[in-house]
């Protein structure tokens, strides 16, 4: 690894940790929103605790640090490997995500990493965050969890890049997709228990 690439996750690594869903829960309403609803930091959360245009704020916020730390960073770090599809901005874009999941700014807890990942799939392969944020979409209309339609989204998406991807730059965004997959799996393994249980709440509070 050389000192830009160090640098260059590093960097990501803090974009990513910046907790902006307990700044916007403190700064709008004056409350910790790891004290309410499911104390998740992420807009969901956000958007039942606070209010739907600061659940708003929250998703665009979050999902910039991921589309920056992909299509940003990398330039103005000066990082060599930054054309489409290659190592760098990919490791950059999984640095981020974790940095959001597990911040050291509270305790390394976080968010769920949904929205930062989904910054990433749009600067690492568009076309194919088209077909993951559809398949989100399209889940969450079926069945209402917004946990089970993360989960869609994040197995489509590297499906996507093979199947639309640039035939010449579809190693590195599959392999983060995988890599995301697996982060976004862990860090909703206890909603995959609540709908087991029948317990996850769903969308307009339904089961």
């Amino acid at each position: 690894m050389n000192a830009a690439g160090a640098g260059l996750l590093l960097a990501a690594l803090g974009i990513g940790s910046i907790p902006f869903g307990l700044l916007i829960g403190r700064l709008a309403a004056g409350i910790d929103v790891r004290t309410r609803g499911s104390g998740n930091l992420g807009a969901t959360n956000v958007l039942r605790v606070v209010g739907p245009r600061w659940g708003v704020l929250t998703l665009l916020l979050d999902v910039g640090k991921g589309a920056l730390a992909v299509a940003g960073l990398p330039l103005w770090l000066g990082v060599a490997e930054c054309g489409d599809g290659a190592l760098w901005p990919m490791a950059a874009g999984l640095a981020a995500v974790a940095g959001h999941c597990f911040s050291p700014w509270v305790g390394f807890r976080g968010g769920k990493g949904v929205a930062t990942a989904v910054g990433v799939y749009l600067c690492a392969a568009p076309w194919a965050a088209a077909l993951a944020v559809a398949a989100f979409g399209l889940t969450l209309m079926i069945w209402r969890y917004v946990s089970l339609a993360s989960l869609a989204m994040a197995a489509c998406y590297p499906l996507g890049v093979l199947l639309v991807g640039p035939a010449g730059a579809r190693g590195g965004p599959a392999l983060l997709g995988l890599a995301l997959l697996l982060v976004i799996g862990w860090t909703h393994r206890a909603n995959w228990r609540r709908i087991a249980a029948g317990e996850e709440a769903g969308i307009g509070g339904g089961r």
